[in-house]
């Protein structure tokens, strides 16, 4: 075997690396990332048969024991609009609600935010589109609209007892298919009117998938210039393979909020091709690859994801769910290439 060090005592290539190098390898992440598990509602909501309402109740349940910051339980949306979520006040009722976790729900509306509220909903959640015609598309109203009932949603929550939060999540944010990709300066300006409105946190959502690492970083670090002291997260799918990548760029300017869905669940109701959210296995994994904590079981997501592909006969998406972790790996196959 070849010595690692040169004929002249310096150090070879397997020496300790470099500061420049180090440098390079381990830019600054958040000790700790909090993560939004979405599959219940972004998920559900894209299966075209319905799900039992008491299906629901266990996965969410099995989800509450995996030590997730919060979880996205269900939409109170009109029936018609969204049949998967009709049974929402029922889910809500009937979940078994774990210490420290959060229940959230998305409103389109302040009909939909009362019926929330009333269901006992830890927060709000609201979506309004970066473009007028995908926000037209969404919910059937002018950006204009949306942002009306985005205030009185505010008020109406902050008026509970105790006072709701509420979060808006911009679609579209990272390119549009109808309109193509706003300029920064746009996103900027919605952002603070959708925080001068009452939203306690904003969401940068990459609905169609078509976020890059470059354009996360200049997108993520506009926006924080210009709300520092507004909570920031994102919401990424993973159309194109490229979620894990992003969220890694967003971790190093020190995003620390993140959507996920079990499985990788997901899709956009109104966009032909779009496929589902990052799957909350890989932004684990990933996480824990590079050490920053989530707090959440790998093992009790994936028992999620597995009983959900059992009944619906099908693979999900998540990469992680199907081929394991490294370590993983590692342990099966350790002594075999002896």
């Amino acid at each position: 075997m070849a010595s690692d060090r040169r004929a002249d005592g310096s150090a070879g290539p397997s020496e300790a690396p470099s500061e420049a190098l180090a440098a390079a390898t381990s830019p600054a992440l958040p000790e700790r990332v909090r993560i939004v598990e979405v599959g219940p509602r972004d998920g559900f909501q894209m299966e075209p048969g319905f799900l039992p309402t008491e299906l629901k109740i266990e996965l969410i349940d099995v989800l509450s024991r995996s030590g997730l910051a919060e979880i996205e339980a269900t939409s109170f949306v009109h029936p018609e609009a969204i049949p998967q979520l009709r049974d929402a006040a029922e889910v809500m009722a009937d979940i078994a609600r774990a210490p420290g976790v959060r229940y959230s729900a998305l409103v389109p509306n302040l009909r939909g935010a009362e019926r929330a509220l009333g269901a006992g909903v830890d927060a709000l959640h609201m979506v309004i589109a970066a473009t007028e015609t995908y926000n037209r598309r969404n919910v059937r109203m002018g950006q204009g609209e949306s942002m009306a009932q985005l205030e009185r949603i505010a008020r109406r929550a902050a008026e509970a007892s105790p006072a709701v939060p509420v979060a808006v999540t911009l679609a579209v944010t990272f390119g549009c298919p109808f309109e193509g990709q706003l300029e920064t300066g746009e996103i900027v300006r919605l952002a603070r009117r959708v925080a001068s409105a009452g939203a306690r946190e904003i969401g940068l959502a990459d609905t169609a998938g078509l976020a890059h690492p470059h354009l996360v970083r200049r997108i993520v670090a506009e926006v924080r210039g210009a709300l520092p002291d507004t909570a920031l997260r994102l919401h990424l799918h993973d159309t194109r393979g490229l979620a894990p990548a992003n969220a890694l760029a967003a971790m190093e300017l020190g995003v620390d909020t993140f959507d996920s869905a079990f499985g990788g669940l997901g899709g956009c109701p109104i966009l032909r091709g779009a496929t589902g959210n990052l799957a909350t296995e890989e932004l684990v994994n990933l996480c824990d690859e590079l050490g920053v904590a989530t707090g959440v079981d790998l093992e009790v997501v994936r028992r999620a994801s597995r009983r959900l592909a059992q009944h619906l006969g099908r693979t999900l998406p998540s990469r992680v769910l199907a081929a394991g972790t490294r370590e993983e790996l590692y342990r099966a196959n350790r002594g075999q290439g002896e």
